[in-house]
């Protein structure tokens, strides 16, 4: 018998003569069926006395000489006792099961998603935090994982990940949240040991220490100048961070803050429980200025109903802006003080609070703390007109700040007793 030449095989093809099988030798031929665009190379042996057949390419990928030199191989491995058939149908069943477990794999992802759903969403009083060290620290690190596959060291990635940008409380705080979504997943049976169980503080941002950070007048001219000074600083951020510092509010309660809240012709926020760390209600005087400022903040919000709306125009999981976005916008800024956070404002006007005379219990209850001890208990006065008193000659305080005249304001006290 003549040997098969790759010039027959391209007559064959050009001429569209079909046949079910030229032999080539060693088992190996050729088959041109109807329907074929191409030939295929098929290899035929007995295994166990049964006939077995198998593809092995097409022409187009396998020329004459290649598809001999596999034929050699594949008789070798039958003369040994293996049916090649069988193993190519058995890796493909294996590949098929891999393709298949990996379209179903349950990612972190998909778990931290699960997670804040079903354990934060609704029943966390701060969800905002929650949703960004998973979409900020968890997801891009980690998101893409198998969740069986997570180990120690993607927990110790994450970790220094924080940790280099300068963010100690953030990787506590990631860590936290680490640990509590793998124990979700342990009691829903997706895995059987927790990858963050091992980790402690020591190992994030180490035991933190209670912040005594204020700004004093001075530092406060100096940031007031930097925010009127700083590119890109917009007119949202700079209202936004007055606000911060005269209402003394948490940053989160007033991101959160919805235009229903509030009453600007009484000049009154009504702050309710469940936007409060505290879970206590709280009705906030707003001076004149804070009643200026977000009457401004209405205009630039347009129709929607939040005070500080999501400004980018993209599918957002939340529809104000995000809890990190005026932390920052305060970093941009160059006032050469010493580091400080959006929560030292609370400090700054605490401290400010007790320069101007104003008392202790007043203090507190216009930054919302629970009075505490006996009188906590028993005294449900609200001090409504105090704290507006108090906030007001904060106002003055800040207005004069700005015009570089923070001298001449008179504390509370002095000027009380003044007018006796």
């Amino acid at each position: 018998m003549a040997k098969l030449t790759d010039m027959e095989i391209r007559n064959w093809i050009k001429a569209g003569e079909r046949f079910e099988g030229r032999a080539v030798g060693g088992g190996l031929y050729l088959s041109f069926r109807e329907g074929y665009a191409i030939p295929i190379w098929r290899f035929r042996y007995r295994f166990c006395g049964k006939r077995r057949v198998m593809n092995i390419g097409s022409y187009g990928t396998l020329s004459l000489a290649d598809a001999r030199d596999e034929a050699k191989k594949l008789s070798a491995r039958v003369a040994l006792g293996y049916d090649v058939a069988g193993e190519k149908q058995q890796r493909k069943g294996e590949a098929i099961a891999r393709i298949e477990a990996e379209k179903n794999a349950y990612t972190v992802a998909q778990l931290a998603d699960e997670y804040f759903e079903r354990m934060i969403a609704g029943r966390w009083k701060h969800p905002n935090i929650v949703r960004s060290r998973i979409e900020k620290d968890i997801k891009p690190a980690i998101g893409s994982l198998k969740v069986e596959d997570v180990k120690p060291r993607h927990i110790d990635d994450v970790l220094k990940a924080v940790m280099k940008r300068g963010a100690p409380s953030i990787a506590n705080d990631t860590l936290r949240w680490l640990k509590r979504m793998f124990n979700y997943a342990i009691k829903r049976h997706i895995i059987e040991y927790n990858p963050a169980a091992a980790f402690d503080p020591g190992d994030a941002g180490g035991k933190e220490k209670s912040r005594t950070r204020w700004l004093t007048s001075e530092e406060l001219v100096t940031l007031f100048e930097a925010m009127r000074q700083a590119p890109g600083f917009s007119v949202e951020n700079g209202l936004s961070i007055k606000l911060l510092l005269l209402l003394a509010v948490r940053k989160g309660e007033l991101i959160g803050a919805r235009w229903s809240e509030f009453d600007l012709d009484k000049a009154v926020w009504y702050l309710p429980a469940e936007r409060t760390k505290t879970e206590s209600a709280i009705d906030i005087p707003l001076p004149p200025i804070a009643v200026e400022w977000l009457r401004e903040l209405q205009r630039l919000a347009g129709v929607s109903k939040w005070v500080l709306p999501a400004r980018k125009m993209q599918d957002r999981m939340i529809p104000h802006i995000a809890e990190s976005t005026l932390s920052v916008a305060l970093a941009k800024i160059k006032h050469g003080l010493e580091p400080f956070t959006i929560h030292d404002l609370r400090r700054t006007a605490r401290t400010h609070f007790e320069a101007l005379g104003v008392a202790p219990h007043i203090a507190e209850r216009c930054l919302n703390h629970k009075i505490k001890g006996i009188e906590g208990i028993y005294n449900r006065h609200d001090y409504f007109e105090e704290r507006k008193a108090a906030l007001e000659a904060w106002a003055g305080l800040l207005l004069q700040i700005e015009r570089g005249e923070a001298d001449k304001v008179v504390p509370i006290r002095r000027a009380v007793a003044t007018k006796q």
